[in-house]
């Protein structure tokens, strides 16, 4: 007998954030949250995206055992956004139980339909800003940071519920040593492009970070807003974002374009910090997760370009192009492997063609599923 609770207390809350690493147990791939982390984004006043929406999460019972997991996300940004009345879910693990899935996506319909909404959208942990997606290809390889991993069972569950792609969201491997060298040699040629417009391109000055948020916050809210799913994020929420990223980077990564002095575009690649904490048991820092964490930042291999965008005006000038070729130059100076892109829409051509004709590969495909209720 699977029983759904409502999940109330920080007992609950805790075993809501470590079911997955009982779930995952044995499984080479996954990569355990931080733990406070999660607890974080999870619980109301610590996360900012709490300020405008709202979230029920559940946990699946049988007998005293935890079966599963979900929560039900009203996102009132989104839907005030996009003049709709989504409802998303998302924290979605399960053994691979019809049961459990049905009984867990029923008691977050129903608590999305007493919020009036008409439509369930997800996987989103708890919107696009942050993870999301189901994955759908490229179980071979764990999840790089920011990104899901779930197994493969997952999506037969949620379409036997009645779940049907919405969007894929694809991410692609670029290896340095198969980069067009071509994109390379034309680096300097772009610059010289790019100067003679008054368009000029920087690392980001991390002494002047605060002010260097907003700027980049302005060009996030306006290059994306064109995409799909897309919800501008509020002030509090890039801060805290970005406050989280600060750990981890490397200003040779983080890029800026301004146009007289007017910031117009930025892209960001960050260490792939998961090759440590796939080492760190049960998310946990304390007592010895720490010490993994700071050691294995300097062994890190990969990186993932996590941003990239350009204001409208300023596309097709080869800004973008010019930001992956530095990305790269760095990466291949500082002896890194490779790096993922992710997560470009499936129908962003300009984004795609860009990375196909650098050899990029899609070798991870998430998908966004949704369901009228």
């Amino acid at each position: 007998m699977i029983n759904i609770k409502k999940v109330e207390t920080k007992k609950e809350l805790a075993a809501f954030v470590d079911f997955p690493h009982k779930l995952y147990e044995g499984d080479k791939n996954y990569v355990p949250e931080l733990h406070i982390a999660q607890r974080d984004i999870l619980t109301p006043g610590k996360h900012p995206f709490h300020n405008h929406s709202v979230m029920q999460l559940f946990l699946a019972y049988e007998g005293q055992e935890i079966k599963g997991r979900i929560a039900a996300i009203l996102n009132n940004n989104h839907n005030e956004f996009k003049k709709v009345n989504d409802g998303f879910f998302g924290f979605y693990d399960l053994y691979n139980n019809p049961e459990v899935s049905k009984k867990l996506l029923n008691a977050a319909k129903e608590w999305l339909t007493d919020k009036g909404a008409t439509k369930m959208i997800g996987p989103v942990n708890p919107s696009t800003n942050e993870a999301a997606g189901l994955l759908v290809e490229g179980f071979d390889s764990p999840a790089v940071a920011m990104m899901t991993y779930n197994k493969p069972y997952y999506l037969d569950l949620l379409e036997a519920e009645g779940f049907v792609k919405s969007i894929d969201l694809l991410a692609y491997d670029l290896p340095t040593n198969v980069v067009d060298k071509r994109s390379l040699q034309l680096k300097e040629i772009l610059r010289k492009r790019l100067a003679d417009r008054n368009i000029t391109i920087r690392n980001i000055n991390m002494k002047d970070f605060k002010n260097e948020v907003e700027k980049i916050l302005k060009v996030y809210n306006a290059a994306w807003i064109e995409n799909t799913g897309f919800v501008p994020m509020t002030e509090e929420e890039f801060r805290y974002l970005a406050k989280d990223l600060k750990m981890v980077l490397d200003k040779d990564f983080a890029l800026v374009a301004e146009y007289e002095g007017k910031t117009i575009g930025f892209a960001l690649a960050i260490p792939d910090i998961n090759q440590t904490l796939i080492k760190i048991k049960r998310g946990r820092l304390l007592p010895t997760g720490i010490f993994k964490l700071l050691l294995g930042k300097s062994k890190i291999n990969y990186v993932r370009v996590l941003a990239l965008g350009v204001t409208k005006e300023y596309r097709k000038a080869g800004i973008e192009a010019f930001f992956y070729s530095e990305i790269i130059q760095k990466a291949m100076d500082k002896k890194i492997k490779g790096g993922e892109a992710s997560w470009i829409l499936e129908n962003n051509e300009m984004m795609n063609n860009g990375l196909i004709k650098m050899n990029a590969k899609v070798y991870k495909r998430y998908r966004i599923l949704e369901k009228e209720i």
